[in-house]
């Protein structure tokens, strides 16, 4: 985990050498392994296409083509950080801001997207998550409803939740419920597959 920061003083500091290590090596994990593509190559990153711009700091429309690379995160992403070797050396620190909450630890998103605003705030005081705020954090869940498996509390939800929700909510909800009928129709039509075949087996097998 890396926190940058600046300070500004008017002291006299010393000038650190120039830092040549390179340690990556022909290491290119997060390279393939980023989900929208957003490392183009070593130390090159385009930031428009990376989860943690697209759910934290970009505040309209999530482009459509990256809704469905989103998966359920709903805010940031640590694939990079997870896939790397270096980080296998990281210890678990002992300050306790940085620990899971329990308020948000292993939650269902069908509860996080029915939080109301005042519940959103409550859950998320002292936590980054809050500076998204309300309106971001039902958007990024909207697109990960809607790229979870088909279920009818997820259609109910949605569309319990499009007549009280701004635009750029509504919108995303609407394609969350587009992804949801399109997995409904495809579950159909493989469980009345399953069924002629059963229906021509049962015979042969009787």
């Amino acid at each position: 985990m890396v926190f940058l920061g600046e300070l500004f003083v008017d002291l006299p500091l010393p000038i650190d050498a120039e830092n040549t290590f390179e340690g990556c090596g022909k290491c290119v994990a997060c390279i393939t392994l980023c989900p929208t593509g957003a490392i183009l190559e070593p130390y090159v990153v385009d930031a428009r296409k990376c989860i943690s711009y697209l759910t934290i700091e970009h505040q309209g429309s999530i482009p459509e083509q990256y809704r469905a690379l989103l998966g359920n995160r709903v805010y940031g992403c640590d694939d990079c950080q997870l896939v790397c070797p270096w980080n296998r050396y990281g210890q678990i620190t002992d300050e306790q801001d940085f620990h899971p909450r329990t308020q948000l630890k292993d939650k269902d998103l069908l509860e996080l997207f029915a939080w109301d605003e005042a519940t959103f705030l409550k859950n998320t005081e002292g936590s980054p998550i809050r500076r998204i705020g309300h309106e971001r954090w039902l958007r990024n869940l909207a697109v990960g409803l809607g790229n979870a498996q088909f279920s009818p509390a997820i259609i109910y939800a949605l569309e319990n939740k499009s007549s009280e929700c701004s635009e750029l909510v509504l919108e995303h909800i609407q394609w969350a419920l587009a992804q949801q009928n399109d997995k409904q129709r495809v579950k159909l039509r493989k469980t009345q597959r399953l069924i002629r075949i059963i229906e021509k087996g049962l015979p042969r097998d009787a």
